[in-house]
């Protein structure tokens, strides 16, 4: 699976911005599509998964502001970041992995990493 990741930007405080993730190669169906970011020093963490069926899972810190979603015909996922702090500044990293799980992913537990798209958020 190849994934590339772009719609990153700069953005004031309370924008949006909408991330791709664009999938190639093996049946992409087979895979939960997950979004995990690195802030500057930080390890990367997970932000947001989604199974084929629609079925999402949101870090705590997203929850209500961010929207997964996924267009089968195109084999891209679509992050749409809302109300944007200047905490979710990082490098956002789209994967995917074989495991189906009800909660969180860990870095482990993707299969396939695309390359980041940065986004910064002002103050």
């Amino acid at each position: 699976v190849q994934l590339q990741a772009s719609g990153g930007g700069l953005v004031q405080a309370g924008g949006s911005l909408r991330l791709s993730c664009a999938a190639s190669g093996r049946t992409f169906n087979s895979y939960v599509m997950g979004w995990f970011r690195q802030a500057p020093g930080k390890e990367r963490e997970f932000v947001v998964s989604i199974s084929w069926s629609g079925t999402a899972n949101y870090a705590d810190s997203v929850k209500g502001r961010f929207i997964i979603s996924i267009d089968n015909t195109k084999n891209t996922v679509y992050l749409q970041m809302n109300t944007l702090k200047p905490e979710d500044t990082a490098v956002y990293y789209c994967g995917a992995s074989s495991r189906f799980y009800s909660g969180t992913y860990s870095l482990t537990d993707m299969d396939y990493w695309g390359k980041g798209t940065l986004v910064t958020v002002s103050s």
